[in-house]
Parts: C-alpha cells; sequence; structure tokens
C-alpha cells in the first residue's frame, strides 16, 4: 500500500506545480483548477516520492510540485506498473494510462540542474471516479479489468525502441475468461 506524501496544481501550463492542502478530481476531467484538466489521456501526474528522494542526493533541494507532478505517493515505483493498472485514493480510482512522457523543451529543472525524472519515473493518469485526495490518504492499486476499450501509449526515443516495448506489452496481456 502507499501512501499520498503530497498534492500540487499549476494554472498555467509549462510551470512547476505548487503544493496545496488538497484536490478535487473529476471523473473524466482531472483535477479542478489545474492546467492539465481536460478530457484526454493525461489528466493527473503521479511521481513516486521515493524517486524525488533520489534525486534529492544530488544535492538539490527542489518543492513538492517541481517536476510538475500533481501527486506524490511514497511505496510504489509508479514506472513498475502497466497501463491500465487502477489506483484507489479514497473514493478516487485513477486508471494508469502512460508511462513517462517525452520533454520537448526541457522545465525548470533540467535548464538549472541538467536533469529531470518525471520523463523517465512519472505516470500519467485518467480520472475514473472522483473525489477529494490530500497527503495522508492511502493509495492501493486495484485490480485492472480487461473490458475497458482504451489506448495504450508507448514513449520511446526511436521506432525500434517503440516497437520492443510495444511487443513487450503485448506479450504481457493475458486473456481472462468468466
Amino acid at each position: 500500500m502507499g501512501e499520498v506524501k503530497a498534492v500540487c496544481i499549476s494554472r498555467k501550463k509549462g510551470m512547476p506545480k505548487e503544493p496545496v492542502e488538497s484536490i478535487r478530481l473529476i471523473e473524466d476531467y482531472g483535477i479542478e483548477g489545474d492546467a492539465h484538466a481536460g478530457k484526454w489521456h493525461r489528466q493527473v501526474s503521479l511521481l513516486s516520492f521515493e524517486a524525488i528522494e533520489e534525486f534529492k542526493k544530488k544535492g538539490i533541494e527542489i518543492r513538492d510540485g517541481a517536476f510538475g507532478e500533481n501527486i506524490v505517493v511514497s511505496g510504489y515505483d509508479l514506472k513498475s506498473f502497466k497501463p491500465g493498472t487502477v489506483f484507489r485514493i479514497g473514493d478516487v480510482l485513477l486508471e494508469l494510462t502512460q508511462i513517462g512522457k517525452e520533454c520537448h523543451s526541457h522545465c525548470v529543472i533540467y535548464h538549472t540542474v541538467g536533469d529531470c525524472i518525471m520523463p523517465r519515473e512519472g505516470v500519467f493518469t485518467k480520472v475514473l471516479n472522483g473525489g477529494i485526495v490530500k497527503p495522508g490518504d492511502r493509495v492501493r492499486e486495484v485490480k485492472s479489468s480487461l473490458d475497458r476499450s482504451g489506448h495504450v501509449i508507448v514513449t520511446a526515443a526511436t521506432a525500434c525502441e517503440a516497437i520492443e516495448k510495444a511487443e513487450q506489452l503485448i506479450e504481457e496481456v493475458q486473456i481472462v475468461t468468466e
């Protein structure tokens, strides 16, 4: 089981997010008041607390939200989950839709220290059920259902890498009949 360590929002895209006391998630929309909310596959971003702490060992002090993450979660290596995984935080259900992202223009952190962990450590989710999330809330993985329709987005530096990742995902799919 994981735990929410911080929740963050930003009103404008391309800016670090600011920690807040709680966030309101809206089904199939995202976080109320956040610039990335909308009807798309990257409504809410999550980043591992442990990955942030490892980054801080480089001697860099950063605030929660600096990488553009909405929810900081401890206890899970988020990038190890597969798209389609569903996480529950209280009444909120988040479906993992994307692992990592391509960093087109690099964030403020990257320009300051030459590295950013969000493209390789961050995950993106879609809100299946809304509610309020705040630091201290428990996070748990819910078995993903195979009856959901949707798309898997693979982020890769090259076409060959994308094909390898897609083939790996195909091999891991199991058909369950009841």
